[in-house]
Order: C-alpha cells, then sequence, then structure tokens
C-alpha cells in the first residue's frame, strides 16, 4: 500500500512539472489575447498591453505575465 502511494505521488508531481513546463512557453499572442479578454470580462474600456523584453521592463508592478519561455514580458497600463 505504502508504495502504490509512493508511485501515485510520484505519478501526480511529474504531471503538474510538465503542466508548468508546457505553461512556461505559451507564445505570446496566445497569452496576450487571454489577458485581453479577461480585463474586457471585467469591464475594464481603456487599456494597453504590450509584449515587451525582459530587459526593456521598467516598472515590475506593470507585469501581467510571462511568455515566450520566460524571455518576454507581458506589460499592462490603464488609459484612463
Amino acid at each position: 500500500m505504502k508504495r502504490a502511494m509512493q508511485k501515485c505521488s510520484a505519478v501526480i508531481l511529474l504531471t503538474l512539472l510538465s503542466s508548468a513546463a508546457l505553461a512556461a512557453v505559451k507564445p505570446c499572442e496566445e497569452l496576450k489575447q487571454e489577458i485581453e479578454e479577461k480585463i474586457q470580462a471585467a469591464g475594464v474600456a481603456s487599456y494597453t498591453l504590450e509584449i515587451v523584453p525582459n530587459d526593456e521592463v521598467s516598472d515590475e508592478t506593470m507585469v501581467v505575465g510571462s511568455c515566450d519561455g520566460g524571455t518576454q514580458k507581458i506589460i499592462y497600463q490603464r488609459n484612463d
């Protein structure tokens, strides 16, 4: 019984790790679209989303996503 639990735990852990790895390489345009849908669903009328290389991020508080294997960020700015 104990051995079966260890195998089950190992399978669950590997599944979670592989899911995280797949999510980490999400294309930027796909992630940007998902974020836009959430922003629009929240009723925000005027905003800007921009995909930028990591080294061009000047304010980490504006980052709403990471994409292309962590090489780029999506930054959000609300336009009032």
